[in-house]
């Protein structure tokens, strides 16, 4: 074997490392392999290798199934993306797949639902929850949202339900505007200026990376300036009752 055929081996994976990487089993990475969710492997002889393609490829699987995406979903999408689409490309498609919430999407029963509450779920209970957002049905199953657990929180305190649902819709108006707000700018001012010039595979993970952490700051910053807002507002309405009170 030539020193740059030991440099290239060096460079590729089994099956079994190329499932360890992205955290899989290799049943799973073999099944996927047969749906054409990845390239054929590289053979070198009798054995199969895999390299830095493969592994981006079966992370947007990865990244589209915490979106939600149904296994059928998923084929259709990874069919749209170019046999030659290089791995800082798919990178860069992936960094803005990832959810903004690390929450996989899980679907359970009743009773593993009420096991994540911690508590019993009445029929009632549950229509609440699915009003105010914190869980969505599939089936007869139950898929808990981010804020599944603000909403049994919220049940068990007494305050009009209503008030609940109304508090929720106005939160899911207001964060649905800003948060398409948030992804435009996202696009156009730092991810569309890092796609204009090439870059490495190494250099596509670390902007990756880079943009994971500007959700979670960005996150930060947004419970924050409400938390101000909401305390502006506090001062000013007990400003303005002073002022009547003396007033009268």
């Amino acid at each position: 074997m030539s020193e740059s055929e030991a440099s290239e081996l060096d460079e590729l994976m089994t099956i079994d490392e190329l499932a360890m990487s992205v955290g899989m089993t290799v049943r799973t990475t073999r099944y996927y392999a047969t749906l054409g969710l990845m390239p054929a492997p590289i053979r070198r002889g009798r054995i199969a290798y895999y390299d830095e393609s493969h592994k981006s490829r079966l992370e947007m699987v990865r990244a589209l199934q915490d979106h939600g995406f149904t296994l059928q979903a998923i084929e259709g999408y990874m069919a749209t993306l170019s046999p030659d689409s290089s791995v800082e490309e798919l990178v860069l498609q992936r960094a803005m797949l990832v959810p903004w919430s690390p929450q996989p999407r899980e679907e359970l029963s009743r009773s593993k639902l009420e096991e994540r509450a911690g508590r019993k779920l009445s029929a009632k209970d549950i229509d609440l929850l699915i009003a105010m957002r914190s869980i969505e049905k599939s089936g007869r199953s139950f898929v808990p949202q981010p804020a599944f657990r603000v909403g049994v929180d919220l049940i068990d305190l007494d305050i009009p339900p209503g008030s609940m649902v109304a508090a929720g819709e106005a939160i899911h108006e207001h964060i649905g505007e800003l948060a398409k707000d948030l992804t435009s700018i996202m696009r156009t001012q730092v991810l569309a200026p890092f796609r204009s010039s090439q870059h490495t595979a190494e250099e596509a993970r670390a902007f990756e990376a880079t943009v994971a952490r500007l959700r979670q700051l960005t996150i930060e910053a947004v419970v924050t300036e409400f938390q101000r807002t909401a305390n502006d507002l506090i001062a000013g309405s007990l400003l303005r009752t002073q002022v009547d009170s003396g007033a009268s």
